[in-house]
């Protein structure tokens, strides 16, 4: 039975070349993210452990939740407690470390690097002068206010030297600095594409930190001791609020935040593929249960002969395997190749990724050839049971045939109770649970299944409708609506994979234009404001950013939106903080019970939704604790309707700003006394120093470039749902190849009547359009209706969401069916009209 195995594959290598493909494909895609998340993961770890090899203890401060829930800030280290650290046994040395937010402009005033990266510091100096983590490699430390180090890599990649003035922002404002000096450094953010730059102490505790105090304190060790044992050792000095880290612990924490990075993008890149494999399962199922059929003869004789049932599922098996196992060897080293390419890729887009070694795992191989035979192998199961259950007599005088009406019964059963189960599911979580994610996943998978399992039934009265347009066409048409209802299970295989790929699009672009609508909503109803003034990478700015564009002559009525938390009987709640004076000439709220005039002192306005979880009303009196834990009475003088932008308790920030530690504003609202112009808009920008890191945005601006990000991570989703697609295609094509191949002798005898070859070729296209134009509508239909669920959810967190039914490219998705049905049957079609009718009738 081995040897029959492979002789059959031997025998049919044309026919299993695109099930290998397919197989290849998806084995490919899952290896070479794989390898590439192994090459990151070690890059990523390989830069932090150098980075944090001379550190051996970190003391910083513990920040954490109060018992009620708030978030909980803790106080800085302060000069005293490094003294302290300083003379504890055990420790070598203490260095006080100063970190934050630090953009650097190039020469043509454009951000180097990526923004959350972005940082800054102290070049702290010992008593030798020197700050053994940063070796200077050109010029010398920061000495005084004015003056700045740079990193080695950033320096090269802004064109700065020693010498060079560089413009710099911490929360805001634009900082003119003089370079006097050039370093070297391990610190992974440095290596992953972040910048570093370093000022003296004092200057650094003012931009960055308070005035004598750090961010951390990083300890080394005396000979002899350990991480864990200097650890213990300064936990007997630590204050409240303060906890000790070690080296090692912090290497590992960093390498692990760098890899979230891209453990996003893994987890989706593994998505596609997975969907790939899916879809692939198909293109298998169908080409071994023809395969099966095509070879009956041959099975019933092994039969005859002494073969059992279990041997000829095992041949059918083992043929599936190597098909498999050879398509797993060949997507695994296609997957290298994809691993290799994908880091210079993403670099060149503006990626953080380091540079390193291709890390191809054992455990990456192991995968590549588990889910390669694995899938290939499962997809031939249920084709070989068939297969052992035919009798052999039967089989041997082709009485056999298609799955009996109690089959196909319960089938149709099955696939109607997942069907209308996924339903139920699905419009429970969208209309009547609170939080119906778990729900809507469960539901739409179970959904999903059920239309595959009834697919035959679907695509006979789908067909059916159809063929009657066909028979229009004539004795071709009539003949193509024909082949395509003859066997219901292998249309509804073929469909049932294109079907996947066109759901999955038409559900994400109904759900991506959707919320860009409810963006629209947001920015054009909400707002009354000409501008909205923000740091680019999502930081606090700095009151003066508000004062400076206060300051000027065009510029009306200006806001802070200012956001913060607070408790009330002990719950945690959003604060959000405004000018009183002039937000309601710059938003635009639906307030039930008073206005935005209203606000003022104790005077607050609530969400409604806040309002209803907590319970109060007009009038409520709210026993406030704001951050610095001070506590004040506040009175409830309206309720509004909340978005993305205003939300949980608004009040004034002149009764906010005595309580806040740190004031930083979210965003800045400003009203320009002759409206939004170019003009305007540049005269802003001049104003607040040409500064990179800040955003000077129209309400439009604010939709677009939020509809620029959905956008391109749409058409992404578009470029690798395609591979789904070409595995569809080729299950397109391997279906009407073998059906080419069963009706052999009913295409001579129609070419011997008088069939010419066009005419063969326009029947297989046709019978081709047909299947595929099946899976196009019943795609975009699901797609359609699973779009419209998942937005519900949407809803539920974001009010101005509002469905959008994109006909326009629901249609393009259906053409590109019926374009699929057109280039799938080229070869098929080809290969039928080509057939000798003198030969095909005589073959068996």
């Amino acid at each position: 039975m081995l040897r029959t195995a492979l002789r059959s594959v031997l025998a049919h290598k044309g026919r299993l070349l695109m099930t290998a493909l397919a197989v290849m494909l998806g084995v490919a895609f899952m290896s070479g993210t794989l390898i590439f998340s192994s090459s990151v993961s070690a890059a990523f770890q390989r830069s932090t452990d150098k980075g944090f090899d001379a550190i051996d203890v970190v003391v910083r401060p513990d920040d954490g939740t109060e018992p009620g829930g708030s978030p909980r800030t803790a106080p800085l280290v302060s000069q005293e407690l490094l003294d302290r650290l300083e003379r504890v046994p055990g420790v070598r040395s203490a260095t006080g470390v100063v970190s934050g937010f630090t953009a650097v402009a190039d020469e043509q005033g454009e951000s180097v690097g990526n923004g959350f990266l972005s940082r800054g510091g102290n070049y702290y100096t010992p008593v030798d002068g020197a700050d053994p983590r940063y070796p200077i490699t050109r010029g010398r430390p920061p000495g005084t206010d004015g003056e700045v180090v740079l990193d080695r890599r950033t320096a090269e990649r802004a064109h700065y030297d020693v010498g060079d003035t560089v413009r710099l922002s911490v929360d805001g404002p634009v900082l003119h600095m003089k370079v006097v000096g050039v370093f070297t450094t391990e610190d992974g953010n440095v290596e992953a594409g972040g910048t570093l730059v370093l000022f003296d102490q004092e200057t650094a505790q003012r931009l960055l930190a308070e005035p004598r105090r750090f961010t951390e304190v990083q300890l080394v060790a005396d000979p002899g001791m350990s991480q864990t044992a200097l650890r213990s050792a300064v936990g007997e000095v630590l204050p409240r609020q303060t906890e000790a880290v070690t080296g090692r612990q912090l290497a590992d924490d960093q390498a692990a935040q760098l890899r979230t990075s891209t453990t996003t993008m893994r987890t989706g890149l593994l998505g596609f593929a997975a969907i790939a494999l899916f879809v692939a399962v198909f293109l298998i199922a169908n080409t071994f249960t023809m395969l099966v059929s095509a070879r009956t003869k041959e099975i019933a004789l092994l039969r005859a002969v002494g073969a059992t049932r279990r041997q000829v599922t095992r041949s059918v098996l083992v043929e599936a395997s190597l098909v498999g196992l050879v398509a797993a060897g060949a997507g695994l080293l296609a997957g290298v190749g994809i691993g290799a390419l994908l880091s210079p890729l993403l670099r060149s887009t503006g990626a953080l990724v380091p540079e390193g070694p291709l890390v191809v795992a054992p455990a990456t191989v192991v995968a590549a050839l588990a889910v390669g035979v694995g899938v290939t192998a499962f997809a031939a199961w249920l084709p070989s049971r068939r297969a052992a259950k035919i009798p052999p007599v039967a089989a041997m005088g082709s009485v056999h045939g298609p799955a009996t009406r109690r089959g196909l019964l319960l089938r149709n059963t099955v696939g109607s109770v997942l069907t209308l189960g996924g339903l139920a599911l699905v419009l429970f979580a969208a209309l009547v649970a609170e939080d119906g994610r778990a729900l809507m996943t469960a539901g739409a998978a179970v959904l999903l299944v059920g239309v595959i399992v009834l697919t035959p039934l679907l695509s006979l009265l789908f067909l059916g409708s159809v063929g009657r347009v066909l028979q229009r066409l004539g004795v071709t048409g009539r003949l193509a609506a024909r082949n395509a209802m003859r066997n219901p299970r292998r249309t509804a295989t073929t469909a049932s994979a294109l079907m996947i790929g066109l759901v999955l699009v038409t559900g994400l672009t109904v759900i991506a234009g959707s919320v860009q609508k409810g963006i629209e909503n947001m920015a054009t109803d909400a707002l009354r404001a000409d501008y909205m003034v923000s740091m680019a990478n999502g930081q606090p700015l700095s009151p003066e950013v508000e004062k400076t564009l206060r300051d000027q002559p065009q510029v009306g009525a200006v806001s802070p939106l200012r956001a913060t938390s607070g408790r009330v009987a002990g719950r945690s709640v959003v604060l959000t903080g405004v000018d009183a004076r002039s937000i309601d000439e710059l938003a635009r709220l639906d307030v039930t019970g008073g206005s935005l005039r209203g606000l003022g002192g104790d005077r607050v306005l609530v969400d409604r939704k806040t309002a209803d979880k907590r319970g109060w009303t007009n009038g409520s009196v709210l026993e406030m604790t704001y951050e610095d834990d001070t506590k004040g009475r506040l009175t409830v003088s309206g309720l509004y309707e909340g978005n993305d932008l205003f939300k949980g308790v608004m009040l004034d920030v002149a009764t906010l700003a005595p309580h806040q530690h740190r004031i930083g504003d979210s965003s800045v609202l400003l009203e320009t006394r002759g409206g939004a112009s170019a003009a305007v808009e540049e005269a802003l920008t001049t104003a607040l120093g040409e500064n990179p890191a800040i955003r000077v945005q129209t309400k439009d601006d604010v939709s677009k470039s939020i509809s620029k990000v959905i956008n391109l991570l749409l058409n992404m989703v578009y470029a690798l749902l395609a591979m789904a697609v070409v595995v569809a295609v080729l299950g397109v094509v391997n279906t009407l190849a073998m059906s080419v191949v069963e009706r052999t002798r009913e295409i001579g005898m129609l070419r011997a009547i008088g069939l010419h070859r066009g005419g063969v070729r326009h029947l297989v296209r046709l019978e081709s359009v047909a299947i595929s134009l099946f899976g196009g509508v019943l795609g975009v239909g699901l797609g359609a209706f699973l779009g419209w669920a998942v937005g519900r959810l949407v809803a539920q967190h974001m009010v101005t969401y509002e469905l959008v039914l994109p006909a326009g490219r629901m249609a393009v998705f259906l053409v590109f069916a019926l374009v699929v049905g057109v280039v799938a049957a080229l070869w098929p079609a080809a290969r039928a009209a080509r057939m000798d009718p003198l030969e095909a009738i005589r073959s068996e």
